[in-house]
């Protein structure tokens, strides 16, 4: 009954209004442009304009398009079921274009409904700076460690220009500069990145600010990458139970692995609508299975809970979003 009333409300709109056609897949993505500033040649300049299916229907994009050869894009995951999250990365190719670029980025939708949605790029990339490699990845860092990397910044141009600082946003993040040529207009640093023992556990994607002594394009960003991994990994890392109807069960699993054995000692969360069986889990082992069976009630719409989950091992256990839809 919801997807045909679905259906009757998009060809009422339609008819009455034809810019409804595309404000539907407009609606999902959090923003439509994006300024990546001044960047460094062979730097590693993205950008993911997200997207959240906020429908009961499955979306799907069948294409998508960049107006210049200066902007690749991909999409992360083409089928979204409902609030499922995704993106179009959009890349600035800074190898081979230098300058001020711009891009008009096509996405076309043929599921539920068809769509397009035109998102814009813009940046300007440096001639004269280069990055080496082009962002620092710090890889995979277990949680209370450090991680550690440098990469190299030359500058061909003034014989005085100089790295006079290094910025940045994120407390867990320091930088050291050394410098390591300086003649004939050529200046060269070895840039090291570390990250801090206690940063949180999950996706870093943040980026460091070069500020130079030069007058107008005195900041060039670097990317900076990695994750901070707990002993323990839980998938998936979210969970969708799926669009049901009032008063029925359903049941999906979680996996949860360690690095050595470990014991489960509780699984919660705030809803009495999920239940967890850990009778099989008491025994310590390095993968456990736990069934998650959702009971819809009597009242539609969509619930959203978060679920934790405690072991023995004192680590800290990533949390994990838990939904559904309940439809009439």
């Amino acid at each position: 009954m919801l997807r045909k009333a679905t259906w009757t409300l998009w060809m009422i709109l339609c008819c009455c209004s034809p810019l409804f056609g595309q404000e539907w897949a407009r609606k999902m993505f959090e923003t439509t442009s994006h300024d990546f500033g001044t960047v460094a040649r062979g730097a590693k300049a993205e950008f993911r304009f997200v997207l959240s299916n906020i429908y009961v229907e499955d979306v799907h994009i069948s294409g998508v398009r960049s107006s210049c050869g200066c902007t690749n894009v991909t999409v992360e995951k083409p089928l979204l079921k409902t609030y499922e999250t995704g993106a179009v990365v959009a890349s600035l190719n800074t190898q081979a274009f230098k300058g001020s670029k711009g891009a008009t980025i096509t996405v076309t939708f043929d599921r539920p409904f068809p769509a397009e949605v035109q998102l814009h790029t813009h940046g300007y990339i440096r001639s004269d700076v280069v990055v080496h490699p082009g962002s620092i990845q710090l890889g995979s860092v277990d949680q209370g460690t450090s991680g550690e990397t440098t990469v190299s910044v030359t500058y061909a141009g003034r014989s005085d220009w100089r790295i006079i600082d290094v910025r940045s946003v994120n407390p867990h993040l320091t930088a050291e500069l050394q410098e390591t040529r300086r003649d004939a207009g050529q200046v060269a640093y070895n840039l090291t990145v570390r990250l801090a023992a206690d940063a949180p556990m999950g996706y870093l994607r943040d980026h460091l600010m070069l500020v130079t002594n030069d007058y107008q394009q005195g900041q060039v960003p670097v990317l900076v990458e990695g994750v901070v991994q707990s002993g323990i990994v839980v998938s998936p890392a979210s969970l969708f139970m799926g669009v049901i109807e009032p008063g029925q069960r359903v049941t999906k699993q979680l996996v949860v692995r360690g690095k050595k054995p470990f014991r489960i000692l509780s699984v919660t969360c705030g809803d009495s609508c999920f239940e967890f069986d850990t009778s099989g889990e008491t025994e310590a082992k390095p993968v456990h299975v736990i069934p998650v069976t959702f009971v819809a009630t009597d009242h539609p719409g969509k619930v959203l809970q978060t679920i934790r989950i405690e072991t023995d091992l004192g680590d800290s256990v990533p949390e994990l979003s838990a939904y559904a839809v309940v439809a009439k």
